[in-house]
């Protein structure tokens, strides 16, 4: 009995130490349980607007996850920050996402969509009721090298504007100086986004909408969509940290719906953030288009809009479209 004894206590000991030297591949991350204090950074304007609400939950302590949060007014703050590891999450345009992704051998990956389209061609006359009545004319305008820039210009082209009957587009430092344009000349047209649109409309009589550019691209219906935010996360955290990336997902979800159907509410807290005054937030909430996008619906809309922006110049993407990683889209 004792030899048996001893031959099934050796086998123990041997399938203990089998076990035991089992070990994951190198590659697959380690999922780590314990809390993590998440740090979030968002540019101002609507890319945090609806952001207000989770930021406002974790300032009371009614969050379930820990987050440190960080505005911005420049994109480019986030960018050696995701890189470095010292910012986890961050809202960023949509093409400087896929540029940090390429730029940082796919070490980022998106989240979710935040924002569509918030331009707006401006006038202070009625002379401009389609992108036809475009041509030929003197465009003040924000973003060149950017987003806004390729939006427009695709725009345009797809418009047939892209000839001898282009509007000329003269690009501005900011949105002050555009607005200066509009205000010393009533005949100026200028291309603003939300929610300056509201601030300008605000000082300048008689300033109206003219065109809504993310309307406009809807009605290319070429299957792609106008975005303009996007919410990106570094690979490394997202890997680390899977329960604690979808809580944030759930919490950041439930903002975004809180900001768009307490209009009010929102505005008060957005102006708290000093990300825009309380009253202007509330005019142009309607008009900024937050939204929270996510899974494969997230995936075709960007992909999508980053191939019109690879056909209109290949650096405005960082020089190659996305692999398939860049995209956060769990398993069900």
């Amino acid at each position: 009995m004792k030899k048996y004894l001893s031959i099934l206590l050796a086998l123990c000991m041997l399938l203990s130490v089998a076990v035991g030297c089992t070990q994951q591949p190198d590659d697959e991350p380690e999922v780590k349980e314990e809390a993590q204090t998440i740090r979030v950074g968002a540019l101002t304007g609507p890319t945090a607007m609806g952001m207000v609400k989770l930021m406002d939950a974790s300032d009371k302590g009614e969050s379930e996850n820990t987050y440190e949060f960080q505005l911005q007014s420049e994109a480019s703050a986030f960018v050696s920050a995701l890189a470095k590891g010292e910012i986890d999450i961050a809202a960023v345009p949509a093409n400087l996402a896929s540029v940090v992704y390429n730029n940082t051998d796919g070490a980022v990956e998106l989240l979710a969509i935040n924002t569509l389209g918030v331009l707006y061609i401006v006038e202070r006359g009625e002379s401009i009721n389609s992108f036809a009545d475009l041509a030929g004319k003197t465009i003040y305008a924000t973003g060149e090298g950017a987003s806004p820039e390729f939006g427009l210009k695709y725009l345009l082209k797809e418009n047939g504007l892209d000839g001898d009957n282009a509007p000329t587009i003269q690009w501005c430092a900011d949105t002050t100086e555009a607005l200066s344009y509009i205000a010393s000349d009533e005949n100026a047209i200028a291309m603003l986004p939300q929610p300056f649109v509201t601030a300008a409309q605000a000082k300048v009589d008689g300033l109206r909408v003219a065109l809504d550019l993310n309307a406009e691209w809807e009605k290319l219906d070429n299957g792609s969509a106008m975005v303009t935010g996007v919410v990106l996360a570094r690979k490394e955290f997202a890997e680390s940290y899977p329960q604690q990336l979808a809580k944030f997902m759930e919490e950041y979800s439930n903002s975004v719906n809180f900001v768009l159907e307490n209009t009010e509410d929102a505005a008060q807290l957005i102006g708290g953030y000093e990300i825009v005054k309380a009253p202007i937030a509330q005019k142009a909430l309607p008009y900024c288009n937050i939204t929270f996008m996510t899974g494969s619906e997230m995936k075709t809309a960007m992909e999508g809009y980053l191939g019109v922006l690879y056909e209109m110049n290949p650096a405005s993407v960082g020089g190659a479209m996305p692999d398939a990683d860049f995209y956060y889209v769990p398993e069900k």
